[in-house]
C-alpha cells in the first residue's frame, strides 16, 4: 500500500500544470461594469486597459492569480478580477475561481462574494486590515477595516492578500507608486508670531520674478516673438512678480491676510475641512487670470503638479485683503482638496502660463510655462499616523491570542497527563468521566468555537504546494488549527496517531459520544471479525491514495472528493448545508451508536495520514508482559479499536490511545497475571519454596 502511494506522489510531479492560464478578453469583459469597457491588452499576464464610454483610458483590469498566486487551503490560489481606476481606487472586485472548501459546499458562495464587494470605492494606497481594529486605532486613523467572515477568516485573509499584492504590482508597473503616504493637514494647535518678513526669510513665501525681457526671450524664435509690444517697450519692466504662500496653517494666514479674509476662509473650512488654500499675489503685468476667467472655477492660466501628477485647483471666490507689510498686487486664493492627492507638506510646482496671440481675426495662441517650486515647512502640519497593517499571519495570531493561549494551556495539560502521569491518569477511578469531559471540550472549544477540526484538505494542499513549488504561507493564516497540527505532530513522536485520533479530533469525539449513547440505549453492537476488521481498515488508505491521485490528475475534483470527510458538515458549518451532506454526516454518527467509531477506524483519509505520521513514533510506550497474548487475551478482547494482536503486540497504527489496556495492565484486580500472582502469594507456601514471580513489563510506560 505504501509503495502504491509513493508511486502516485511521484507521478504528481509530472502531471500538475506549471501555471494557470489567464482569462480571455471576452471572459474579462463579462466582469467589467458599465459604463467601462475593456481596452487593449497591456502584457501577457492578463492586464487590460479599461476605457470609459468615450474611449478614453480610465483604469486597468486584471486577475490576481498571474500576479499573486498565493495558495489557498486547497492548495490552489484564489483568483479574483480587479478593476482599478487611474488613481488606484477599486471600481469592482469579483471572484473568478477558487477552491476554498468552506465556500464550495459549506457556507456557500454568497458570503465570499459579499466580502469582495467591500473593496469598491477604497484606494489601494490605504492600509487595510481584516476584522476589528487593533493597537488602539481610532476613527481618524488611515487604516481601513474590512469585515471578515465568521468560520472562514483564514480564507478571506488569503483572498485579501492576493488582491492587494496583485493591485500593488500593477500600480508599480503602471502608476509609478502614486500617493505613497497620507496627506498632511494643518495643525490647529501650532502657533508662531510670524510676519511677512519672517515668511520671506524662512522660505514660507516663495517669489518668482520675470521681466519683460525674460518673457521675450522665452518666446524668441517663435511666431509670437514680437506679439507683445508692451514688453518690447519696457524690457526692464515686470511681467510677473509672483508671491506664493500656503495660508491654511493659522500662523501663515495671520502673517499674510487681514482678519476679514481669514474669517471667510474659516467659514469655508467649516463645510470643506479637507481644502488647502494657496495665496497668490502678482504685482506684474500678468494678472494671474485672463479677462474671460469666471470666479469659483478652475483658473485658466494657473495649474500645479506634485509628484508628476496634476493638482486640481479652483478659485475660492474670496474678497482678499492682505495683512500690513504684504506686497501689493492682484491677490487670488485658490483651493484644492487634499483627498484628491495634494500633500501640502511635500514639494509641488505652481505653473503660470504666459499667453500671446498672433493674428487678428482668428489669432493663434502661444504659451510659455513659468514654474515656481514650493514646499511649506513640516512643522505647520500633522500627518495621520501611518499604520502599517500586520502581515496577515501575524494579524491572525493577534486576533486569536486568547483562544491560542487557552488552547496551548489545554494541550500542555493533556500532554502532561498522557505522558508523565499516564499510568496514574488511566488508573484514576474517575478516568472515564474525565475523558468524556476532555472530549466535550475538544468538541465545543476546539471544534465548534475554535474551528480547529483538522481535515485532509490541508495535507492535500501542502502536497499540491510542494509539487507546484508554491509558498506554505497559507498555513499561517489559521494559527489555531496550526497549533492542533503541531500537537498532533508531537504526538507522532511520543505515541503515534493516538493523541489526535483519540483525544484531539472533534468529530471523533462526537462518534465516541454516539457510542456511549448507543450503549446507554442498549443497542446491539456490531463487532466485525478480525479478518473483516483488517480488510475494512485498509479502506482509509485506499481513500487517501485516491485523493492524492486526484491532486495530480484531476485537481478540480479534489474538493468534491474531500467530502468523504463529514467534518465540514458536522463541525465547521454545524449541519447547516444541503440535506445530502447532513444525511451523510448523520449516518456516520448514527452508525457510531452500533459500530464503534466506524468512520475513524475504517474510512477516514486523515486517519490514514495520521497512521503514516505515526511511523516516526520513538518507542513502544504501552508496557507488555510475557503473559500478554499467551495465555492472557484480556486486553485484546477489551480493545474496541482492534489494535492488539493475538500475540499481545500493539498495532500502533490503529491505536487511539484510549488507555484501556494501560489501566488493565496496572490493575491488580483485572490484569490476569497480577491476579494469579496475588492468589499464589495468598496461599501457604511449603517451607523452602520460593513463589513464582510475575514477569515484569517488557518496557516501562512513558
Amino acid at each position: 500500500m505504501f509503495m502504491i502511494l509513493r508511486l502516485i506522489v511521484l507521478s504528481c510531479l509530472f502531471a500538475l500544470p506549471a501555471r494557470a492560464q489567464v482569462l480571455s478578453a471576452q471572459d474579462m469583459q463579462a466582469y467589467v461594469p458599465p459604463p467601462f469597457a475593456l481596452g487593449e491588452a497591456l502584457n501577457d499576464k492578463g492586464l487590460y486597459r479599461v476605457v470609459n464610454s468615450g474611449g478614453a483610458p480610465a483604469g486597468y483590469a486584471f486577475t490576481t492569480q498571474p500576479y499573486a498566486p498565493l495558495p489557498g487551503f486547497a492548495g490552489a490560489p484564489v483568483n479574483a478580477l480587479v478593476v482599478l481606476d487611474r488613481d488606484g481606487t477599486f471600481v469592482t472586485v469579483r471572484v473568478v475561481h477558487h477552491n476554498e472548501p468552506i465556500f464550495i459546499s459549506g457556507m456557500g458562495e454568497g458570503p465570499f462574494r459579499e466580502f469582495f464587494e467591500q473593496y469598491a470605492g477604497k484606494s489601494i494606497w490605504s492600509p487595510m486590515s481584516i476584522g476589528t481594529p487593533y493597537g488602539g486605532a481610532d476613527a481618524g486613523s488611515s487604516l481601513v477595516h474590512l469585515d471578515g467572515i465568521s468560520k472562514a477568516t483564514a480564507s478571506v485573509r488569503i483572498a485579501h492578500e492576493s488582491i492587494m499584492a496583485a493591485a500593488h504590482a500593477v500600480a508599480r508597473e503602471h502608476m509609478q507608486g502614486r500617493v505613497a503616504a497620507p496627506a498632511a493637514r494643518p495643525d490647529p494647535e501650532y502657533d508662531a508670531p510670524l510676519h511677512w518678513a519672517d515668511l520671506v526669510e524662512q522660505g514660507l513665501a516663495r517669489h518668482l520674478r520675470v521681466t519683460n525681457a525674460e518673457i521675450d526671450a522665452a518666446f524668441k524664435g517663435t511666431r509670437w516673438a514680437y506679439s507683445d509690444p508692451a514688453a518690447q517697450a519696457d524690457p526692464d519692466g515686470l511681467y510677473l512678480d509672483l508671491w506664493l504662500v500656503d495660508v491654511t496653517p493659522p500662523a501663515l494666514a495671520r502673517a499674510a491676510l487681514d482678519q476679514g479674509t481669514i474669517d471667510q476662509m474659516r467659514r469655508f473650512q467649516g463645510v470643506a475641512p479637507t481644502d488647502e488654500f494657496l495665496l497668490l499675489i502678482d504685482a506684474g503685468r500678468h494678472g494671474l487670470v485672463s479677462d474671460s476667467f469666471v470666479r469659483n472655477t478652475a483658473p485658466d492660466l494657473i495649474k500645479a503638479e506634485q509628484g508628476g501628477f496634476p493638482i486640481a485647483l479652483r478659485d475660492a471666490d474670496f474678497l482678499v485683503d492682505l495683512a500690513p507689510g504684504v506686497p501689493e498686487g492682484t491677490a487670488l486664493i485658490l483651493r484644492t482638496d487634499r483627498r484628491l492627492g495634494f500633500n501640502p507638506a511635500e514639494p509641488f510646482t505652481l505653473i503660470i502660463e504666459a499667453v500671446r496671440e498672433h493674428g487678428f481675426i482668428t489669432p493663434e495662441i502661444g504659451r510659455v510655462e513659468l514654474a515656481l517650486e514650493h514646499q511649506t515647512d513640516e512643522r505647520f502640519f500633522l500627518r495621520e499616523k501611518i499604520i502599517t497593517p500586520l502581515p496577515p499571519w501575524l494579524e491572525a495570531l493577534y486576533n486569536r491570542q486568547v483562544d491560542l493561549a487557552l488552547l496551548a494551556l489545554g494541550l500542555a495539560a493533556l500532554v502532561w497527563a498522557l505522558g508523565a502521569r499516564m499510568n496514574r491518569f488511566a488508573a484514576w477511578r474517575h478516568f472515564t468521566p474525565a475523558r468524556l469531559l476532555i472530549l466535550a471540550v475538544m468538541t465545543g472549544f476546539v471544534g465548534f468555537w475554535g474551528q480547529g477540526q483538522l481535515s485532509i484538505v490541508t495535507p492535500l494542499g501542502v502536497l499540491r504546494t510542494t509539487l507546484e513549488g508554491g509558498s506554505y504561507l497559507f498555513l499561517l493564516y489559521d494559527p489555531f488549527s496550526l497549533m492542533v497540527w503541531a500537537a498532533a505532530g508531537l504526538g507522532f513522536v511520543l505515541w503515534g496517531r493516538g493523541l489526535f485520533c483519540g483525544w484531539l479530533c472533534p468529530f471523533g469525539a462526537l462518534q465516541e459520544f454516539a457510542h456511549h449513547l448507543g450503549r446507554a440505549l442498549r443497542l446491539p453492537q456490531i463487532e466485525p471479525s478480525a479478518q473483516w476488521d483488517k480488510r475494512l481498515k485498509s479502506l482509509k488508505y485506499i481513500a487517501l491514495g485516491g485523493l492524492v491521485g486526484l491532486v495530480a490528475f484531476a485537481p478540480q475534483h479534489v474538493d468534491t472528493a474531500a467530502e468523504i470527510e463529514p467534518f465540514k458538515t458536522a463541525i465547521t458549518v454545524f449541519f447547516l448545508r444541503e440535506w445530502y451532506f447532513v444525511a451523510y454526516a448523520a449516518f456516520w454518527l448514527l452508525a457510531g451508536m452500533v459500530l464503534f467509531k466506524g468512520f475513524c477506524r475504517y474510512l477516514c483519509p486523515l486517519g490514514a495520514v495520521m497512521a503514516l505520521g505515526g511511523l516516526v513514533r520513538g518507542r513502544d510506550w504501552i508496557a507488555r508482559r510475557a503473559e500478554c497474548g499467551s495465555p492472557c487475551q484480556l486486553c485484546r478482547v477489551k480493545c474496541s479499536y482492534g489494535a492488539i494482536e493475538k500475540s499481545g503486540k500493539i498495532a500502533y497504527s490503529e491505536c487511539f490511545q484510549c488507555l484501556d489496556c494501560v489501566a488493565i495492565h496496572d490493575d491488580a484486580t483485572r490484569c490476569v497475571p497480577l491476579v494469579l500472582a496475588a492468589r499464589r502469594a495468598g496461599r501457604a507456601e511449603p517451607v523452602g519454596t520460593v513463589p513464582k514471580p510475575v514477569s515484569p513489563p517488557q518496557e516501562a510506560p512513558v
